[in-house]
């Protein structure tokens, strides 16, 4: 490869040297012609009769090169001496221009515009690959010629005096090197295409990329493009070289990032790499927004740093990291940069201006192309024997380790027997230890039901007890009150119609004044009242504690749960503290499926739960409030039981649903009550979300599915 290399350089300097050496005998004829001066135009808008008034700056130089800019340059032709142009032609080597015209100026102040050919033989020959102007057959010496030229990109234009065959055959020279080079191109796209198909590597695939987009720079910027694809003056075309160079810019540094395996060899190159690619992309949004000067010279500075940064990174990566095949593409990149240089130096006279000087560019990024194929080829090889000596290594330590394994199964089979018999009887323990476990469990979760149903037994005895005790308190006042009213009666029942039955009656008047029969008749209804309320109480109550235990609801059945709410708010009435308000914001629900008795259980739990935390609070607020509210959204029923008791830290808040876990003192709690109401609403499909901060409450949000 190295061979094939070295050989393609020194046929490329002789096909060079030859040229260089035929052109210079054209070298000097426009200087001897002419006296060369030149004027800008800044404004872009002087005419031809305001340039005439301006001081021109004279030059010698036949290459005009001012750097990016886009002003328009006036470059003017005073003839040394009367001369004619027999088959001559003006030859502007730029196919770049924007702008390019050609004016004589006669004594007599006659002025004659000649535009560029566009027309055989130059359409077809080359007409796009510079500005070619017919010049006059005869200039006397006080004819003038001015030039204006300008350019969107960098201004260079090497203007030169030719004659027409001279310059068909330098066309077809150049369209020679043209097919060679995309020849040279073509082929390397092929079978770097070939290979990604077949190795999948996506190195190739980036390569391949940047070998099309390096080609489409080339040859925008020799004039092709225009020549076959798009025309001169098109947009496409205008902003081709920019765009394409940005472009492979974009592969150029996503090559770079998977050849040299930066994200492994070194994070500080990996990442430098990786801005400097998201930087590529930023001048494609710059020639967008900002329009192809700047774009231009955002892309001139990316081309510089880019090459640095590549041959920096390279360079670590072959000394540092003994990668190889960064060896060809640190040549592959030295040779473009020089290239690239001699290319410089050559539109700054520092070098000779010829058809070899005019393809360095292209000759350099042909050999760059050619080895870093060379550089992926020798990868591959690279990591192949890498493969093999880890292959080789593989295989020697799996004979080793055949070896051991060999001496030692019989020591393991001796430790698996003992250890075999350690675990049997570490089972056996465990599986005692795990019977005891869920005899426990099963005990302590008895506990957590008989308390809880202690304390229910406790307040509906206090709650029954309360509307009895009414009842049989006013029964004794009422017997009394009936005696009274039953002797009147008798009193009415032993008139004695023979005597004076007005003097009688006047009696039983006095008894009843004596009684205060109206006092008499008040105080029964008012008793009667009492004990209609008590017995309506007690029935409230009984109705409550069945709507609580549904002891012969045990299937999946639709119920309201408002009901069941105000069930167990009923049931823990009695253990409410004096200075706490329920607040029931009840909303309109549909009947939910659900185990009646197990949701009754949640309900009592949380309830239960909520005035416990009220009750513990070390500083009791005038009124404290229980807020129980429902509602009905998105299909789903929510409970919503608040409370404005101490509270939880994120840490306790973390742990509540955990079994065993309490904040209670011991022996007040088993510390299985919230893990029940987790089991029972995750049986139901549904979930419960808790809000708390501390001494500011409690909220547990209960959300169920009507038809879980």
């Amino acid at each position: 490869m190295k061979r094939t290399v070295y050989l393609l350089l020194f046929l490329l300097l002789t096909v060079g040297n030859f040229r260089a050496k035929a052109s210079d005998a054209d070298k000097g004829i426009l200087q001897n012609t002419f006296s060369i001066a030149y004027y800008r135009d800044g404004t872009n808008k002087a005419d031809l009769n305001q340039v005439l008034r301006q001081k021109f700056t004279a030059t010698d130089k036949d290459v005009l090169n001012y750097g990016l800019d886009t002003a328009s340059y006036w470059i003017k032709f005073s003839p040394k001496t009367a001369r004619q142009f027999s088959g001559q032609l003006l030859f502007i080597d730029q196919s770049r221009l924007a702008l390019a015209e050609l004016y004589v100026v006669y004594p007599t102040g006659e002025v004659k515009l000649i535009k560029p050919f566009s027309s055989f033989p130059y359409a077809n020959n080359g007409a796009t690959l510079g500005k070619i102007f017919q010049l006059p057959p005869t200039l006397a010496t006080n004819d003038e010629l001015f030039l204006k030229l300008r350019s969107n990109e960098t201004f260079l234009a090497p203007v030169s005096i030719i004659d027409e065959g001279a310059l068909l055959e330098n066309f077809s020279l150049r369209s020679i090197i043209f097919g060679l080079y995309t020849g040279i191109m073509v082929v390397m796209f092929v079978y770097n295409l070939f290979l990604f198909i077949i190795i999948r590597d996506k190195s190739y695939l980036y390569y391949i990329f940047y070998i099309f987009f390096t080609w489409l720079t080339q040859i925008s910027i020799q004039g092709y493009f225009a020549k076959y694809f798009f025309p001169e003056g098109s947009t496409a075309n205008t902003y081709s070289v920019v765009l394409f160079s940005s472009m492979a810019l974009v592969f150029t540094s996503l090559f770079t990032l998977s050849f040299l395996n930066t994200k492994v060899f070194s994070k500080l190159w990996h990442r430098l790499i990786v801005i400097y690619f998201y930087l590529t992309l930023l001048n494609l949004v710059v020639l967008c927004t900002f329009g192809i000067y700047a774009a231009f010279l955002f892309m001139q500075f990316l081309t510089i740093s880019g090459t640095i940064l590549a041959l920096a990174a390279a360079s670590f990566v072959y000394f540092k990291k003994h990668f190889k095949p960064a060896g060809y593409y640190l040549v592959a990149w030295s040779v473009l940069l020089v290239g690239a240089i001699l290319f410089v130096m050559k539109d700054y006279g520092a070098i000779p201006y010829n058809n070899f000087t005019i393809y360095l560019l292209q000759i350099s990024s042909a050999i760059e192309v050619m080895l870093l194929s060379f550089a992926l080829a020798d990868k591959i090889n690279f990591f192949k024997k890498e493969n093999e000596v880890a292959q080789a290594q593989a295989l020697n330590a799996s004979l080793e380790n055949q070896k051991l394994i060999r001496e030692q199964n019989i020591v393991l089979e001796k430790k698996v027997k003992e250890r075999t018999e350690e675990l049997e009887n570490a089972n056996d323990t465990l599986n005692v230890t795990l019977t005891n476990l869920k005899d426990t469990q099963s005990q302590l979760v008895d506990a957590e039901k008989m308390a809880a149903l202690g304390q229910l037994t406790a307040g509906i005895a206090h709650e029954i007890n309360n509307p009895i005790n009414f009842v049989t308190s006013n029964i004794k006042p009422l017997e009394l009150d009936i005696n009274d009213l039953k002797e009147i009666i008798t009193k009415y029942e032993n008139i004695d119609f023979d005597k004076d039955v007005k003097e009688q009656v006047e009696e039983i008047e006095a008894f009843k004044k004596q009684i205060d029969i109206d006092f008499v008749n008040n105080e029964i209804s008012s008793l009667l009242s009492g004990i209609s309320e008590g017995a309506k109480r007690t029935a409230e109550i009984i109705r409550s504690l069945r709507n609580f235990s549904r002891v012969d609801e045990t299937d999946m059945k639709p119920i309201d749960l408002n009901e069941g709410l105000q069930s167990t708010l009923v049931l823990v009435r009695n253990s409410l503290p004096d200075n706490l308000t329920v607040i029931k914001e009840y909303g309109n629900l549909p009947k939910v499926d659900c185990l009646p008795g197990k949701i009754n259980q949640v309900f009592m739990n949380l309830v239960t739960n909520a005035i416990q935390a009220i009750k513990t609070k070390a500083e009791q607020r005038a009124e404290e409030f229980l807020t129980i509210r429902t509602w009905y959204e998105d299909q789903q029923v929510k409970i919503s039981i608040k409370d404005s008791g101490i509270g939880m830290t994120e840490e306790v808040k973390h742990r509540i649903f955990e079994p065993f876990f309490t904040t209670k003192d011991i022996g007040e709690g088993t510390g299985l009550g919230l893990s029940i109401v987790f089991s029972i609403i995750e049986k139901h499909k549904g979930h419960i979300e808790v809000i708390s901060k501390p001494n500011e409450g409690t909220e547990f949000i209960i959300t169920l599915n009507v038809n879980p």
